[in-house]
């Protein structure tokens, strides 16, 4: 079994005179091994909050957020050089609105990873699609997200990673793209315990300019 807490997620946008932070405290993965090849997860956020000021409003929404439940299957051979996983999810609507938007969702990732030669630097890519609730109306519409990362170890305890995630969201009433690159660092204290933190910085305006977390993942 594995715990992935996050400790804090926090990000601010600022679009047409309006700010909007969004916080998350406590948003954890628990992963539970069936196989060397399966696991099963579930996913929760005790509380999550956001917070908009500007151009007359002022308000703030806080409560448990939304939940999932995934499952993520290793296709490759345990000692193949490049990995392959899918990891498909369902979001379920716990969160009130704001907070969520009171649908059910999913998707299913393609998770690809491996090393170039012997060089110590690792690459991940992780195409994504997904069935999202219109913003308008009942029906479901497709997205997409992808993410490419390059990763390397600084010591035997510390690594460090980068990200460039995208995400186009193909809703009826206008579709919307998001770009985003974001540098992390990992440390180890032990073979089970390991802490995160990152940044991610907006590429475009329909992205939140700014956003950091830090976390924790524990191995039982």
């Amino acid at each position: 079994m594995q715990v992935e807490t996050g400790l804090v997620d926090w990000s601010r946008d600022r679009s047409a005179g309006i700010r909007t932070d969004e916080l998350a405290i406590g948003s954890t993965a628990v992963k539970f091994g069936l196989n060397d090849r399966l696991h099963v997860e579930f996913d929760l956020t005790p509380y999550a909050s956001v917070r908009t000021a500007g151009g007359g409003i002022r308000e703030r929404v806080s409560g448990f957020g939304d939940s999932g439940v995934a499952v993520k299957y290793r296709l490759t051979s345990e000692q193949a050089d490049v990995q392959a996983s899918i990891y498909p999810f369902v979001k379920l609507p716990t969160a009130k609105r704001p907070l969520g938007n009171g649908k059910v969702e999913g998707g299913a990732t393609l998770l690809i990873d491996g090393e170039f030669g012997n060089s110590g630097i690792g690459w991940n890519i992780a195409p994504e699609v997904d069935l999202i609730a219109d913003s308008e109306g009942s029906g479901r519409h497709l997205g997409m997200v992808h993410v490419v990362s390059l990763s390397t170890a600084l010591s035997k305890r510390l690594s460090a990673a980068v990200d460039l995630w995208g995400s186009w969201d193909w809703d009826p009433a206008g579709t919307v793209r998001q770009f985003s690159i974001g540098p992390s660092l990992a440390y180890l204290l032990s073979n089970d315990l390991q802490l995160d933190a990152g940044v991610d910085l907006g590429l475009n305006r329909n992205t939140p300019g700014f956003a950091t977390y830090a976390g924790v993942s524990v191995r039982f």
